[in-house]
């Protein structure tokens, strides 16, 4: 059985992931993860209501705690570890052998991080007298993570549940130029460390390179030489799935609900399909034109199929086909007719166009507008300042927010 694994970097997120079919989801807490830079984390009060959300959905919760930790760290790292265990996350995901041995003697469950560069029999022995899952690295291809799986069989490896350890891969998302993401380049042009979760990913940008002989510059023409393209597998998560994985993780604890629903929901219908025999070129068009549709950096197979060298980005930032335009907040749900009010606080929304919906609560949400009223009255659009309703297939809520979803 296969175990999807979602990102989430808010509730929203979280929620998103959930109703699209993850089997678990992985999350930071304060700082000591490596997106405390890039999202809005959740904090050590949230615990007990993701463990709440996640029991109720029956989705395993996972904690990443990865970073480089320091002396100063530690007493804020236990914290973490210990508020964890009395309200029941699944598991802790970490690299530095202080969260590795606190956990571990406390019985919190551990999973060990990517950032542990793990690419060999023998490093998984060593991390089975912790951990019941290895995050393998991400430059391995699959014919070695197949390998590494039959060796664990084949000499019964097992973790401290006394089960044997389960390995776990990156499937999707955005993959960085270092080794299992472990780069020092932020930390040397801006003081803010990578593998502290600050990374400013000035690796994304363009440059120009200098011979440093004669002085002659050249632009590096078309190519973000240092931003590879994101990972993605589902045209051949077969092959990924017979390699002996466990748990296929998406990275995005950056990226919004509408990106986490979308990756999500594509990736569960494409292990559903492998399991029951309908797994095809025809899906898998399918799948790349929807993942296209929201935040990427064009696609690569990463090192899975034996590349030598990495695919770079043409673009600065996304390239994907959609985009969300803001238009304003829910104000009030009448469900006996299943309507929503907005409140359209910039740009205007008409009929005929489709709307996202997001919130803590409600997760991600889709509708086509086919019919709008502003004062109860049908009209054919709805601009600043006014309010506006139309039907949609769920509750909406004072917190949930309104895009409009346009070409990009």
């Amino acid at each position: 059985m296969i175990e999807l694994m979602a990102p989430a970097g808010g509730f929203e997120a979280m929620t998103a992931a959930i109703h699209a079919g993850a089997d678990s989801v992985y999350f930071g807490i304060e700082q000591l993860n490596m997106r405390a830079r890039a999202t809005m984390n959740f904090t050590l009060d949230d615990i007990p209501e993701i463990v709440r959300r996640c029991e109720e959905a029956g989705v395993k919760s996972y904690i990443t705690l990865n970073t480089v930790i320091y002396d100063h760290d530690i007493q804020l790292m236990r914290n973490i570890v210990k508020t964890a265990k009395e309200a029941g996350i699944s598991a802790i995901i970490a690299a530095d052998q202080s969260v590795i041995m606190y956990a571990s003697s406390i019985g919190m469950p551990v999973h060990i991080s990517t950032q542990s560069n793990v690419s060999n029999i023998e490093a998984v022995k060593f991390y089975s007298h912790f951990a019941d899952v290895v995050v393998l690295a991400r430059e391995l291809t699959l014919q070695q993570v197949k390998s590494i799986h039959e060796e664990i069989e084949r000499e019964g490896i097992k973790g401290p549940s006394g089960r044997l350890v389960r390995l776990e891969i990156f499937a999707h998302g955005a993959l960085c130029m270092a080794i299992s993401g472990k780069c020092y380049l932020s930390l040397h042009s801006h003081n803010a460390s990578g593998n502290r979760g600050a990374c400013i990913q000035n690796c994304r940008r363009t440059y120009t390179v200098i011979d440093m002989e004669e002085g002659i510059e050249l632009d590096i023409d078309n190519e973000y030489i240092m931003s590879p393209k994101d990972l993605c597998t589902i045209d051949f998560l077969d092959k990924v799935i017979d390699s002996g994985i466990s748990v296929l993780k998406l990275e995005g604890r950056g990226r919004s609900a509408d990106y986490v629903d979308n990756v999500t929901r594509c990736y569960r219908e494409a292990i559903d399909s492998i399991s029951d025999g309908t797994y095809g070129a025809d899906k898998v068009s399918d799948w790349m034109e929807r993942l296209s549709r929201t935040y990427n950096r064009g696609f690569w197979d990463g090192y899975y199929l034996g590349r030598k060298l990495g695919e770079w980005s043409d673009v600065y930032g996304s390239k994907a086909t959609q985009k969300k335009i803001f238009i304003g907040k829910g104000v009030h749900y009448f469900p006996k007719i299943n309507v929503a009010e907005f409140q359209v606080l910039s740009h205007s929304v008409k009929v005929g166009d489709k709307v996202l919906v997001t919130g803590p609560t409600t997760g991600v949400m889709y509708a086509d507008i086919t019919e709008l009223r502003v004062d109860e009255k049908p009209v054919e659009e709805a601009v600043r300042g006014q309010s506006c309703s139309f039907k949609v297939s769920e509750k909406v809520r004072p917190s949930d927010k309104l895009y409009k979803i346009v070409e990009a």
